[in-house]
């Protein structure tokens, strides 16, 4: 009954609800989250940095996220690469100087607090030529106005960045007096023209007052009350916002340090002096603030302006839009002439007539209806993460952001579940299932960040290293019993595994090599492929009738373990090879190739591994030494609970290991020999009991249908800043975000594996004389690709 109840519930809600009116749902959920970020970019306007300077909340208790943007954690290296040749002066009063030591200690961590508390500290790095000064102006007076008053001559050489700010003083050294407040005014009021003017060729911040914590002031600073502090800090903006009459005011607002100390002013030792990870706050804020735009990190997403386009990039958007335009004339010539068609009553007899027309599909409407397609989604992709017109936050991981929808989708995967049409090992509907768990666990692991706890870090890498063994199996297994090693069955794996990438590479702007993975899987899909094709071609049906083939397949075996051990520890040799021209243009990430070798090295044994199993598996299978019947278990009792018992075992024991892990690097080096234990014992728990291998979860297996797209698309419409932050859709709502977010990116991802499959039966056909004209075709896309990307190199360098 209760199998019953779930079939005929699941018909009801695909009756109601299918793929495409998700999709459709999908479409309509983007064009209106757009429209809604751009009639907020036109109202509250278009500048990040606005909100990084003056808005944010803690993720946790000491990660700051500023609204709408990401904030880049700069290095030693970074700070003194952007501020080489350049000026800092920090004007006012002890608040001021902490800044001023929090900022010098991004640039020098050994820099000491000590000297004059009530003078001017210097700081200079001879190396850089970065100078930066604290001056001791701790009232807005005439000793303030005179030192920022000989930075506006024209012969005085000024400060690149200029931090100002006082108040407490004043309110301490006059009792918070009504009259030291008006005279803070006119003092102010005569500063604002000087900075205005000084705004115009530097960058200039007035910093707003912090709060205190009452309770903790001394006796001679009680009348600094948090009334005083706003009633300065109103006068300040509005004085300053107000000394130019028609434009906007050049002097910035530092207003953020304000939130901060809301949250952090509790843990001040005296009362006034923020806590020293509060400062480290504001100051990586205004590293941002100058740096951003200069060197434009990937996670700082804050104060950047959109990148230019590419001649690359124009020329794609042209191509789209042709084929938008050109489906649209096709379709309405198409309805146009499909309404002359209709069938027509005859007057004599009542009936309808039906005119003969041909309702196939043409591969030229095909063609045109699926680049309509894909312009559309990858305007959608360059909207989310290089038009900055959605917002995009830092990832900050916790337990249970990672574990808590863990469960959910394990309760979900079980809950649908449906007999396999077949019970062999690894069949394709238990594969498809292994492929969609692995990538939602994937996922969540990405959107959380949980790279940062290493025990999850080294099991998601078992994940991994599961996909390329299924490669191996996979393709090992297709090429040995088929035999088919034709052109046509290569184009069509390379093609669908690339199709995608080699778009995005193009609309985004991004090396091949950017999205590993796909150079991973292809590189071994090819290695796999030599491997089996070249001479001796030895597969299952020649070496059914002699034993010595299999000898002479193990023999290219261990040539090939060989090979990979050799590149594995020869780096010199594998940066040779993928170094030479046109390897280079794909697999070099910032100019080397160091990124690829250590990634393919990683997994270096598994894709191996993957083949070496699926050898003995079809041997086994061959002498029907499996019972790979309904309900069986696929060996007899005794041997399957010992194999089922040395599974667990091992299966616990790599995961005690993996979360005793306590050196990233270390634990790295073992992974690649390790890893194929996790992985056999899983394969063996999944397909020992026959139970077990008569049913599958429905629900992970359609994800891993489009796992592939899955894994790339993430990079940019559900992850933001190439996978380093997140895309923020609905602010102000994580768990809303997440939903709308997720619901989009997984409608997109479906669709693209469509479309894919369409292009490939199109652009690939079986006939081999077509398809050498088609390769010869995309050959030449390929090269004038390259040429223009070696035009843009040139014309970035």
């Amino acid at each position: 009954m209760a199998a019953l109840a779930y079939n005929l519930g699941k018909r009801e809600i695909n009756h109601y609800f299918s793929v495409r009116s998700a999709k459709v749902l999908a479409l309509v959920a983007v064009l209106l989250l757009a429209a809604c970020h751009l009639a907020s970019r036109r109202y509250r306007g278009n500048d990040s940095c606005e909100y990084l300077l003056s808005s944010g909340r803690f993720l946790g208790e000491k990660v700051w996220q500023p609204h709408s943007c990401m904030m880049h954690k700069y290095k030693i290296s970074e700070a003194k690469n952007c501020l080489v040749d350049k000026h800092i002066a920090f004007i006012g009063d002890s608040r001021i100087r902490q800044l001023f030591y929090s900022f010098v200690k991004i640039i020098n961590p050994q820099f000491k607090e000590e000297g004059n508390k009530h003078g001017n500290i210097p700081f200079e790095d001879k190396i850089s030529s970065v100078k930066v000064d604290f001056l001791w102006h701790p009232e807005v007076n005439g000793s303030m106005k005179q030192c920022i008053k000989v930075w506006t001559e024209d012969s005085v050489a000024k400060p690149h960045v200029i931090i100002a700010g006082a108040a407490t003083w004043s309110i301490k050294i006059h009792n918070g007096s009504n009259e030291a407040l008006s005279q803070y005014k006119m003092n102010i009021t005569s500063i604002a023209p000087l900075l205005e003017k000084l705004a115009k060729t530097s960058d200039v911040y007035w910093v707003l007052q912090d709060p205190v914590y009452e309770d903790l002031l001394s006796e001679n600073r009680k009348m600094i009350t948090n009334e005083k502090i706003d009633a300065y800090n109103e006068a300040a903006v509005s004085i300053l916002n107000s000394s130019t009459r028609n434009s906007k005011s050049n002097v910035k607002m530092f207003s953020v340090s304000k939130l901060i100390a809301q949250e952090t002013i509790t843990e001040s030792l005296d009362g006034l002096h923020l806590p020293e990870s509060s400062r480290e706050t504001s100051a990586m804020i205004l590293m941002n603030v100058y740096c951003n735009k200069i060197l434009k990190p990937v996670d700082g997403s804050c104060c950047q302006p959109r990148p230019p386009l590419t001649l690359i990039q124009k020329l794609a958007a042209c191509f789209f839009t042709l084929s938008i335009i050109g489906y649209l004339i096709f379709y309405i010539i198409h309805r146009n002439t499909h309404r002359k068609n209709k069938p027509c009553t005859d007057l004599e007899s009542g009936e309808e007539k039906k005119n003969i027309i041909n309702t196939s599909v043409s591969p030229l409407e095909i063609l045109l209806q699926s680049f309509c397609k894909l312009g559309l989604i990858m305007a959608y992709f360059y909207m989310c993460d290089r038009a900055n017109l959605f917002m995009k936050e830092n990832k900050f991981y916790t337990h249970s952001t990672f574990f808590i929808p863990i469960i959910y989708i394990l309760v979900l995967g079980v809950f649908y579940n449906e007999n396999t049409k077949e019970t062999k090992v690894l069949n394709r509907e238990q594969t498809d299932e292994w492929k969609g768990w692995m990538q939602l666990v994937i996922l969540i692991y990405h959107i959380s960040g949980a790279s940062t706890f290493l025990p999850v870090y080294m099991h998601i890498r078992v994940l991994v290293a599961a996909y390329l063994f299924q490669t191996g199996y996979g393709h090992f297994s297709y090429f040995w019993i088929k035999g088919d090693f034709g052109i046509h069955r290569v184009c069509q794996v390379l093609f669908r595994l690339n199709f995608l990438v080699v778009v995005l590479c193009i609309v985004m702007d991004r090396p091949y090599q950017f999205y590993y993975f796909v150079p991973l899987v292809t590189v071994w899909f090819m290695v796999i492929y030599v491997t089996l094709a070249l001479w001796p071609q030895i597969i299952q049906k020649k070496a059914n009738g002699n034993c010595f083939w299999h000898f002479g397949l193990l023999l290219k075996l261990a040539f090939l373990l060989l090979c990979i051990c050799f590149l594995a520890y020869s780096q010199g040799a594998f940066e040779k090879i993928f170094s030479l021209w046109p390897l280079s243009k794909c697999f070099e990430l910032k100019g080397n190739v160091y990124e690829w070798w250590f990634r393919w090295r990683l997994d270096r044994y598994v894709v191996f591994h993957g083949m070496l199993f699926a050898f003995i598996y079809l041997a086994l299978q061959k002498r029907q030494v499996l019972s790979e019947g309904k309900g069986e278990p696929l060996f007899s009792n005794k041997i399957s609970n010992f194999l089922l018992f040395i599974s667990v075992v091992s299966f616990l024991t790599y995961s005690i290991w993996a979360s005793s892990c306590k050196n990233k690097a270390e634990c790295n080096e073992l992974h690649p020999s390790v890893s194929v234990v996790q992985i056999l014992a899983f394969i063996l728990i999944r397909n020992i009991p026959g139970y077990a291998r008569s049913v599958y979860s429905s629900f992970f297996a359609w994800f891993g249908k489009i796992s592939l797209e899955l894994f790339i698309c993430q990079y940019h419409i559900w992850l933001a800043a190439d996978t380093r932050g997140i895309l923020v859709l609905i602010p102000g709502n994580p768990m809303l975000n997440i939903i709308v977010s997720t619901f989009i990116f997984v409608c997109v991802a479906h669709e693209i594996s469509q479309i894919t499959n369409d292009l490939a039966q199109i652009i690939i056909p079986k006939d081999n004389s077509s398809l050498l004209k088609r390769l010869a075709c995309i050959a030449a896309f390929f090269c004038g690709l390259l040429i223009l990307s070696s035009i843009q190199d040139k014309s970035r360098h």
